[in-house]
């Protein structure tokens, strides 16, 4: 029975792009025994839940399993930490402690922010040749047709998923992109009603991201899509993911998992629900830079696979706690 004696946060500056920052929470038991989690780009206002309710709701109190603690303050860093120690002490990998049964992914690589066909075409190679068998590109209205034509012009058999971070307002342009083969169609517009109607017009599942388990039921109601995009951070619990899942393959969805960057922990968390034996998408659990990394092995594809850690308990992850703290930009520790 897990019983946290000992809580530390730490607020790391990582070190690439715009330098982003990610939440980290470790939770300590009575036996030495610990339990990791990540939240990244968190919202100020977790830090503050950490502060001030964690500590209350966990240092000192006896239970048997996460699902009984409810929403924990600080949302996925904190419930994360939770499943990370509890499956340690049970001595199993949090992709079975869930209920996956895969051993590795197929991952899919993000492409976005070029606009010259030739350079993304070359993009497109050195993926390919590293073993990737799907792409995500990113689209636009004014960039779609012409690059979603030449990269499957250059490879016929390439699974092509598109992004279209919901900035389309004319369903037939993004009709007219079912013409080439996709695995999916990703976040097209800002309305359920919008994306029922595309879902009636194209072949491609339609993608669709969600942040709570009610709101993907009103999707579903609304037949807005044939797809979930599941993420851990957004829903806030393993629980949560869990059921989502489960309503998505209920109701004959498919299923992409995908996952913040940060430090590799909560991509790990990813990358254990993506073993779940609905989520048959390619998933989104590319390796953040290794400059960011905290965690032995890495996260990340190799051959276009991701392997599911299945060798050690938990996350399945070495946490590499001095880097922890180099990177820190302010911690504190609640005992």
């Amino acid at each position: 029975m897990p019983r946290v004696r000992e809580i530390e946060v730490f607020r790391l500056v990582l070190p690439y792009a715009r330098r982003p920052e990610s939440i980290l929470v470790r939770l300590v038991d009575y036996g030495g025994m610990d339990g990791w989690g990540e939240v990244v780009d968190a919202d100020p206002k977790v830090w503050a839940a950490l502060e001030e309710g964690l500590a209350r709701a966990l240092i000192g109190v006896d239970w048997e399993h996460p699902d009984e603690l409810g929403t924990v303050p600080g949302g996925s860093a904190a419930d994360m930490a939770c499943w990370d120690l509890w499956t340690k002490m049970r001595g199993v990998p949090l992709s079975h402690a869930l209920g996956g049964n895969r051993t590795s992914l197929i991952a899919t690589a993000r492409i976005g922010g070029d606009r010259n066909l030739e350079s993304l075409v070359a993009r497109v190679n050195r993926l390919v040749c590293a073993g990737y068998a799907h792409v995500t590109l990113d689209v636009h209205p004014d960039w779609d047709i012409e690059p979603l034509r030449a990269v499957r012009h250059a490879y016929p058999a390439l699974g092509i998923g598109v992004d279209a971070r919901g900035v389309y307002t004319d369903i037939d342009a993004l009709e007219a992109l079912d013409a080439y083969n996709l695995s999916s169609i990703e976040r097209p517009f800002a309305s359920l009603a919008d994306h029922a109607d595309l879902q009636e017009r194209v072949a491609a599942p339609v993608l669709l991201d969600v942040s709570s388990v009610t709101e993907l039921d009103e999707a579903i109601m609304a037949s807005a899509g044939r797809a979930l995009l599941l993420r851990p951070a957004a829903l806030g619990s393993l629980r949560e993911v869990r059921r989502a899942h489960d309503h998505a393959v209920a109701a004959g969805w498919e299923i992409a998992c995908a996952g913040g960057q940060g430090t590799g922990l909560a991509r790990a968390a990813t990358v254990a629900a993506a073993s779940l034996p609905g989520c048959d998408l390619p998933c989104d659990v590319a390796e953040p830079p290794r400059s960011a990394q905290i965690v032995t092995p890495p996260v990340g594809a190799s051959g276009g696979v991701v392997a599911v850690p299945l060798t050690q308990s938990g996350l399945g992850h070495t946490i590499d706690e001095v880097r922890v703290r180099r990177l820190a930009k302010e911690s504190y520790t609640t005992r």
